[in-house]
């Protein structure tokens, strides 16, 4: 398990609020192989050219009478018992570059240019923007899930920024942070 969480017994919840900062970290003693270089780049070890892991997840022993079992837990939560609660809050936060936020100002310039109608994305985009840079100013990280919707919006087609160069720059400069 490399995050989330996870709860038995009677009653009982798990709650995921997770929020990591930079890549997903490898399970070295999974991936034994795995140096820091691999993941810090979110490169995988090993012999496939696609550099991911192997599919088939380690032996885990039966749980015991009304417990569960995790073979490992490089992160998140897990609980066991009668009304037990596991909540998993960790932080996946990514450290902004420069080069986004300058990114993002030049295509903030850009947006007022668009000829704007009824519903076409540009007031939801400008207000991602300005949450993104609000974040980003607040400690230099941002969640990744706002990085993605930020990508999704340029581009899904919803929206004529998408096809600026300057949309097309954030798109790139969010590509190289979360992939």
């Amino acid at each position: 398990m490399t995050g989330g969480a996870a709860a038995s017994g009677y009653g009982a919840s798990a709650e995921d609020r997770s929020q990591w900062l930079g890549p997903t970290p490898v399970d070295r003693s999974r991936w034994p192989g795995a140096t820091a270089e691999d993941e810090a780049g979110g490169r995988w070890p090993g012999p496939s050219a696609d550099r991911r892991p192997p599919a088939a997840p380690p032996a885990v022993p039966p749980p015991g009478p009304g417990g569960m079992s995790i073979g490992v837990l490089a992160g998140g939560a897990a609980a066991a018992g009668t009304h037990a609660r596991a909540v998993d809050a960790s932080a996946h936060l990514v450290a902004v570059s420069p080069e986004l936020l300058d990114a993002i100002r030049v295509l903030r310039g850009r947006l007022p240019l668009l000829a704007r109608t009824g519903d076409d994305g540009l007031e939801t985009l400008d207000a991602e923007l300005a949450l993104l840079e609000e974040e980003a100013a607040d400690g230099g990280r941002v969640e990744r899930g706002r990085l993605a919707r930020l990508r999704a919006l340029l581009t899904g087609g919803a929206t004529a920024a998408g096809g600026l160069a300057a949309g097309l720059a954030v798109v790139e400069s969010i590509g190289r942070l979360i992939g």
